[in-house]
C-alpha cells in the first residue's frame, strides 16, 4: 500500500517515474507474481491524485488527499480487487467477511460484474476534489469475461479526468480487448543485491535462502516468511521428504504446499541432469542417478495443482503427493529396493 514516507519497494523508483511521464489514461503493470505490480499501481494513483505533486513526483504522503488514500476513504479512488484476495492485501472488511461468513459461500476469486458497475457509476460522477479519478484493478485477469466486456467502452473512452491501473501477474490471460486499451509497463525482477537488503530491512533472517526460494520475487519471500517459513526449515525440506515427512508442508493451504513440492522437484531434475538447481542451495540437495522417476512425480504435481483449491481432503492428498516424492527420491538416488 501506499507509504507515507516515500516509495514503499525501493526498486519501483525508476518504474514509477517512467510512468509518471506517459500520458496514457490506462496503463498496465505487469510482470513475475512478487515484484511489486500492485503496490507501483497504487504508487502511481497516490501520485495522481497528489496535491502537492501534481501528478509529476511520487505522492508526498502528507496532503489532505494521500491522508485521504492512506485511510481508504479518498472519494475520488477505486480499488477493484476479489474477495478472496482483501484480506492479504490489509483491506478486510468486518462488515463483508461477516456477510460472507452467513452465506457459508467462500470469497470469489475472480472481480465480478457486480463490481464493474459501481465502478462505471463512479465513472460518471464529478470528481470530488478537483483533480484526477482513479481506478486500479488487481489482478487484473481476475476480471470475469462478463465484467471485462462491460469495462471495456469506459476503458477506451473514459469520462473527464478518469484513470485507470491495472497490474497483473499474468497479462497473457488477459482479453487481448483490454490489453489493447491499456499501455503496459513491464517490472522485471529487481537486483539480487537490493531485493535482499530490502527484505533484511524487513527484518528476515538470512534473506538470500528465502530469495531464492521465491524465484528472486521479494514480495513472495516476504509473504511466505510472514506466513511461518524460515530459511532453515526451507534448507531442511529436501531431507525430510526424503524422510516422508509429511509434517514438512501440512501446515500450508494445498496449493502452497503443491508450489513448494514443485519446486524441490525442479530442482531434483536439473540435478539429475547436472544443472544447478533454481530455488534450494546445491548443498542442500541429494546427489541423484537418474531423472525419469522425478519428471513421474513431477507430472502428479501439476495434475494435483490442477484441483489444489478444491481438494476432496487435504491431508490424504499431502500424504500421498509426499510418499510419492519420497519413493521417487529413493529410485532417482538408486537407494530404493525392490
Amino acid at each position: 500500500m501506499v507509504s507515507e514516507t516515500g516509495i514503499s519497494l525501493p526498486w519501483l523508483r525508476e518504474p514509477l517515474q517512467a510512468s509518471l511521464g506517459l500520458r496514457s489514461h490506462a496503463l498496465l503493470m505487469q510482470g513475475p507474481n512478487g515484484v511489486g505490480q500492485f503496490d507501483l499501481a497504487m504508487e502511481l494513483a497516490a501520485a495522481w491524485l497528489c496535491e502537492a505533486s501534481q501528478g509529476l513526483a511520487p505522492a508526498c504522503g502528507q496532503c489532505a488527499s494521500c491522508k485521504l488514500l492512506q485511510s481508504r476513504t479518498h472519494p475520488d479512488f477505486q480499488l477493484l480487487v476479489p474477495e478472496a484476495l482483501r484480506e492479504s492485501l490489509g483491506l478486510a472488511d468486518e462488515s463483508v467477511e461477516s456477510e460472507t461468513k452467513a452465506s457459508k459461500t467462500k470469497p470469489s476469486r475472480e472481480i465480478k460484474i457486480d463490481a464493474v458497475r459501481a465502478t462505471l457509476a463512479f465513472a460518471q460522477a464529478t470528481s470530488a476534489r478537483g483533480r484526477a479519478k482513479v481506478v486500479v484493478i488487481y489482478p487484473a485477469e481476475a476480471l470475469n469475461t462478463v465484467a471485462a466486456n462491460a469495462l471495456l467502452k469506459t476503458l477506451e473512452e473514459p469520462s473527464g479526468v478518469l484513470r485507470f491501473v491495472l497490474a497483473s501477474d499474468a497479462p497473457e490471460d488477459l482479453l487481448p480487448t483490454i490489453r489493447s486499451r491499456c499501455q503496459a509497463v513491464s517490472l522485471a525482477l529487481p537486483p539480487h543485491a537490493l531485493a535482499v537488503r530490502w527484505l533484511s530491512e524487513q527484518g528476515m533472517d538470512q534473506a538470500e535462502v528465502l530469495l531464492k526460494a521465491a524465484g528472486g520475487r521479494p514480495r513472495l519471500a516476504q509473504a511466505w516468511a510472514q506466513d511461518g517459513l524460515t530459511a532453515a526449515a526451507w534448507l531442511a525440506l529436501p531431507k525430510r521428504l526424503a524422510r516422508g515427512e509429511v509434517a514438512a508442508v501440512s501446515d500450508w493451504p494445498v496449493p502452497r504446499a503443491i508450489d513448494v513440492l514443485q519446486r524441490l522437484n525442479h530442482d531434483l531434475v536439473r540435478m539429475a541432469h547436472g544443472a544447478g538447481p533454481s530455488y534450494f542451495p546445491a548443498e542442500a540437495l541429494p546427489k541423484l542417478r537418474q531423472a525419469a522417476p522425478l519428471q513421474a512425480w513431477g507430472q502428479v504435481l501439476q495434475r494435483a495443482m490442477r484441483h489444489a483449491e478444491h481438494p476432496l481432503n487435504a491431508g490424504l492428498l499431502l500424504e500421498s503427493l509426499v510418499g510419492q516424492g519420497q519413493s521417487a527420491m529413493a529410485e532417482a538416488m538408486g537407494t530404493l529396493r525392490a
